[in-house]
């Protein structure tokens, strides 16, 4: 027996998934602890049920996806439109410098990930999936190219699976390898530090200084978005099948930046950001909420071995990268420690993740606001763009 819920009945199970998912963090210290996302939470909860309530009762629910592709493209845009390229020349030289280790890090994990895919026999796009898609772009990512190869040319259909598995062990790998990798470098290299104590930047305005979110305002906002989607997916589909093609996100993405500053440079529109950023984690929150409550588990039991293989490679390779790569390019000081365990949080989960791991260390050894300026720029904004390149040119590689 199959029910199926229109536009109206899936919306109402995304938001019963996030307030299930908020229900299970608020009681479970370890979900807290670990900032494991509420539509991960409450999504993987819900399709467990729904697994049974179809093996064991025999019916099954059928969902609308019509909005799944908007709001995927709407989170993209936001952080497209959160990109302002005045705040990349604060970084100085380290910004790149640091993004230079992103970037290697990003192919050193497909390159592991692939290698040992084919060398276990099994299908290289589950090395992929458990390289830089989802150990350095998180759930959004991972879902997005989850997309891309269970369609054709690849037809791979446990491609959600494997990346929303492996996006939630990368989270929670990264959220407990940062801080000790930063414990030892500065143990081991003696680092002098700034004292115990002090608070990380904040990424918003402050608090007398805050603009209230108006009706108004949030039309402005929305605009954006809107023109960014209209744009980004017609360039998509104008050079799609081209000799380099990209997913329809990396466009709605650049399209957002380019608005974005080239409407503050000329004046013409101040952007919301924190309007900006509510939008897009909403619209993220919703579609990886459609996405994991209607997720497949069966087709992870023939992934679960290699995909256990696969991340605990990448684990070893991020913390021996992050001690002798990152920390040493980026001067061998306490401000590169720092750095070091930001790397590791959004090198195998997500931004929040290496906020969180750098406020541990800065609490107890004190601030470094070069690393709370760098790792939200690159982090937030400049590996997504980084790691579409890198991902679309290993699927350039024969074995795919």
């Amino acid at each position: 027996m199959e029910y199926s819920l229109d536009f109206y009945g899936t919306l109402a199970a995304l938001v019963a998934v996030l307030l299930i998912g908020r229900f299970f963090i608020a009681k479970i210290t370890f979900l807290r602890d670990f900032n494991i996302p509420e539509p991960v939470v409450g999504g993987l909860i819900v399709a467990a049920i729904l697994a049974l309530t179809s093996h064991f009762a025999g019916i099954d629910f059928k969902f609308d996806n019509s909005f799944k592709d908007p709001l995927l493209l709407a989170f993209y845009t936001s952080i497209g439109l959160s990109a302002d390229f005045v705040a990349f020349k604060k970084g100085g030289k380290i910004l790149f410098i640091f993004l230079a280790a992103v970037a290697a890090l990003l192919v050193l994990q497909n390159a592991v990930g692939v290698g040992a895919a084919l060398v276990m026999g099994v299908d290289p796009l589950v090395g992929l999936l458990g390289g830089s898609i989802t150990m350095s772009g998180g759930h959004g990512t991972g879902a997005a190219w989850a997309e891309v190869f269970g369609a054709a040319p690849y037809n791979f259909g446990a491609a959600t699976e494997a990346a929303i598995a492996a996006a939630t062990f990368g989270l929670v790998a990264g959220g407990i390898v940062g801080g000790p990798v930063a414990s030892f470098l500065v143990r081991r290299r003696a680092l002098a530090t700034p004292g115990e104590g002090g608070e990380a930047e904040s990424v918003f305005e402050k608090p007398d200084e805050e603009r209230k979110i108006t009706a108004a305002s949030f039309i402005e906002s929305l605009a954006l978005i809107a023109i960014s989607l209209l744009v980004g997916t017609w360039l998509s589909s104008v050079l799609k099948g081209g000799a380099f093609t990209l997913p329809t996100f990396v466009y709605c993405l650049l399209v957002g930046a380019i608005l974005r500053n080239l409407i503050q440079t000329t004046h013409i529109h101040q952007v919301f950001d924190r309007e900006i950023y509510v939008i897009g984690n909403v619209s993220l929150s919703l579609f990886l909420a459609f996405v994991l409550m209607t997720i497949d588990l069966s087709k992870l039991v023939s992934l679960a071995l290699p995909m256990s293989v696969i991340l605990v490679l990448q684990v070893t390779l991020m913390v021996f990268f992050a001690i002798f790569v990152t920390f040493n390019m980026c001067g061998r000081n306490y401000d590169a420690a720092v750095l070091a365990a930001g790397h590791c949080g959004f090198g195998l989960g997500a931004t929040p993740t290496a906020i969180a791991n750098m406020q541990a260390v800065t609490n107890h050894y004190g601030m470094s606001h070069m690393a709370f300026l760098i790792v939200p720029l690159v982090g937030a904004f400049l590996i997504d763009l980084v790691n579409a390149l890198v991902i679309a040119g290993f699927l350039k590689l024969p074995v795919f």
